[in-house]
């Protein structure tokens, strides 16, 4: 159901590779919500993905972007204001990569050519997005910035990798580049940390299955899926989240401020038991074999 939540806004949405995307599923509630958008992804990313498809379902473009690229930034920023007539309204951050990650390297073995290259796609491109934005003037007062982050940022969890350094600097990057676009433009910038989510991207990460099933157990509401986040995504673009900005917002379940739940400690002790019973039997083994020696 539809709400015209963002009726006559525009905006620019990064990341909409297939339907398993949160960026995909953001781009179809900003329409159903009345927003005109323009999609845009990497060149390589547009040749696997089926963002064209999504653009003729939107009625929007799609204009390529390496967004590690200032040259191409500044050219999808001019040509999305080319397409609007004007300002627009906002911009969403759906980009994370790490070849460490996609090649099996363990944190501890870091290669860090890929280290650099992990961060400059997914925490320097939202400062580069940010700053050519800024320069060019493109967003209109009381505009919203969205980058997408993960509780691995403050949080150590086995198998994510130099991904958490990156998005603990995306993190840092909407607090600092928030102050500087608020005072100026009333922008409001913020990071909306997501459960763990099966998108594509998010399928390179080691244990990512084991991860959303223990996740889901410690959250008191379970994980939050892509939908669900697109909806959250709609909110912080319309105008009822007016002052809220600088912000690191859970989107979690309750999963964030959890110890330890219920359901995960029965896992826990049911994997214990079995454990234990397990060294019994093996015990009692050993002495019946001793015994007839």
């Amino acid at each position: 159901m539809a709400f015209n939540l963002l009726k006559g806004k525009k905006g620019l949405i990064f990341g909409a590779l297939n339907d398993k995307s949160i960026a995909w599923k953001v781009a179809e509630k900003a329409y159903e919500e009345g927003a005109e958008i323009v999609l845009t992804n990497a060149p390589f990313a547009l040749r696997l993905g089926d963002t064209d498809e999504l653009a003729e379902k939107c009625n929007s473009i799609v204009i390529p972007a390496d967004a590690t690229s200032i040259e191409d930034i500044e050219n999808l920023v001019d040509k999305t204001m080319e397409h609007f007539g004007g300002k627009f309204d906002f911009i969403l951050h759906s980009i994370g990569m790490s070849p460490n990650v996609r090649k099996g390297i363990t944190y501890d073995n870091l290669n860090y050519d890929y280290f650099l290259k992990t961060l400059d796609v997914s925490a320097l491109s939202f400062h580069k997005i940010l700053q050519v934005s800024r320069k060019k003037d493109a967003l209109n007062n009381w505009g919203s910035v969205l980058a997408l982050s993960y509780v691995a940022a403050q949080r150590t969890l086995y198998g994510y990798n130099d991904m958490a350094d990156a998005k603990s600097l995306l993190e840092s990057i909407a607090r600092s580049f928030g102050y500087i676009y608020g005072r100026e433009k009333k922008i409001r910038i913020n990071t909306i940390s997501q459960s763990p989510t099966q998108t594509t991207a998010g399928s390179g990460v080691m244990g990512l299955d084991q991860l959303m099933d223990f996740s889901n157990r410690m959250s008191p509401l379970g994980n939050a899926d892509a939908e669900e986040c697109a909806n959250y995504c709609i909110a912080m673009f319309s105008d009822l989240t007016k002052k809220i900005t600088m912000q690191n917002i859970f989107h979690d379940g309750g999963f964030s401020s959890m110890g330890m739940s219920r359901r995960a400690m029965d896992v826990y002790s049911k994997n214990l038991d079995e454990c234990c019973e397990f060294r019994e039997i093996d015990f009692k083994d050993i002495t019946h074999r001793f015994e007839e020696f």
